[in-house]
This record gives C-alpha cells, structure tokens and sequence, in this order.
C-alpha cells in the first residue's frame, strides 16, 4: 500500500487533527514509500525499532512517539534511535490521546468491550459504563489480570461489589476526583493519591501503564488487515510499570 495513502487514512479515522495533545501524533518519521507489513508496539524505543527491523516492518505504529511538545538535539540515544528507523525505512506513526479515545479501536474502548461492560460512554479519553450484574471487585482484578497477562494493584476505598466502572489507560490517576462510579481502572499510580482513594471511598484498579496501552495498537493493526490485508505483528516490550 502507499504510504501516503495509509497516512491520510489513519489520519482521518483516528480524527488526528482534532486532539490537543503533546505528543506529534501522525507520521513523525518517514521511510519507505511502499508498505508491505505493519508493525504495533506501545512505545517509541530502540528495543522496539530493532524488533521492527528483524520483523520487516515497514510502517510502525506506536502509542508513545518520539516527540512530546519540545524540540532536542539528535545526539546520543536520540541519534540512534533514528539510525535504526532509517537504517530500515521503517515509517514510524503515532497516535497518543486520539488512540486512548477512539470508539472503534483505542485504548479503553477495547478494554470496556473484553470486560464486558455495556451502555458505553466517553469520559475525557477514556470511557465509562456497567457490567449486567454488580460484580465482585477481586473478579474485576481477576479479569483484568487474565487480559493483560500480569496481576493488577487493587486499592479498595469502596464497596467489594461495582457496577459502573470508568476506564482511563495509562497514566490517569489524576481524574479520580472526577470519577464517580463504583471503580476507576487506570494504569498507574500515583503516590499523592494513595489516601485519598480511601478517603474518598473509591476503588481503583492499577493494571499497568505499559499493559493497559497493549489494546489499542493491537486493535488498529487488526483494523488495517481487515480493511487493506497488511499483515501486521505487535512488538512486544513491557516495562513493568
């Protein structure tokens, strides 16, 4: 597929434009013309760009770019970071808050969806909605550890049953003064906000920045296979955190 091409569609369906957002969201670094095979990954690093170069990626799609708001020197891991993106031609694509967003393909939707939450609604880029029945808060830690393959950290300010649930991914702890359902999942969290959880009588699921982040890309890369036939291969890098 042509490069240019796929740019201006992911553009227009991930509505790029429309996101106040640190991160240069689109394509940041440009290769070859021809894309051939897509790649997925959640961050913007060497580890990842050398994966793609050992996988024949051609077009990389990552979360978390390489340029957030301030210009830097290409010097030192910055400069070798490029290397390796032109030592391939790998285009490199990025898409932050307009991912997290997205109805059909981001970051919190998909997780609302595996979960099996109905009557879904956007909260800032997240999204909010209910399970069919009220469900025990250790199952809702159960299912999210089953899904992205690592144990989540449980604060239990509130009840031990939940119903409504808000989902924010990544590093969203700072809107849980504006959380008012029955639990918050986020990915990371935040010092500051430990006895407030509790003193506001809030639950809230950590489950990881990195792999709460995994849905998304994942999702879009399956997107452009049903809709162009690339193929495409998730570039798996956690971090723990």
């Amino acid at each position: 597929m042509d490069r240019d091409e796929l740019v201006a569609y992911l553009d227009g369906y991930l509505r790029i434009r429309e996101f106040q957002d640190l991160s240069l969201n689109g394509l940041q670094v440009e290769g070859k013309r021809e894309v051939r095979k897509v790649g997925a990954a959640v961050d913007a690093g060497l580890a990842i760009f050398e994966k793609a170069l050992e996988a024949g990626v051609d077009f990389l799609i990552v979360h978390h770019g390489l340029f957030w708001g301030k210009p830097f020197p290409i010097t030192g891991h910055h400069k070798r970071r490029l290397e390796a993106l032109f030592q391939g031609e790998i285009n490199l694509y990025a898409a932050h808050l307009p991912l997290d967003a997205h109805p059909e393909v981001g970051n919190n939707w998909e997780m609302a969806r595996a979960l099996g939450l109905l009557d879904l609604e956007p909260f800032d880029v997240g999204v909010k909605g209910r399970f069919p029945v009220p469900t025990p808060l250790v199952r809702v830690a159960d299912m999210l550890g089953q899904l992205t393959g690592m144990q989540p950290l449980v604060h239990q300010g509130g009840s031990e049953w939940v119903e409504t649930v808000t989902i924010v991914s990544g590093g969203a702890a700072g809107l849980l003064e504006r959380v008012e359902t029955d639990l918050f999942i986020t990915g990371e969290p935040k010092h500051s906000l430990f006895h407030e959880t509790f003193e506001r009588g809030k639950n809230v699921i950590y489950a990881g920045h990195y792999d709460t982040e995994t849905f998304g890309v994942k999702a879009l890369a399956r997107h452009l296979e049903a809709r162009f036939g690339l193929p495409w291969v998730f570039l798996d890098h956690p971090t723990g955190l």
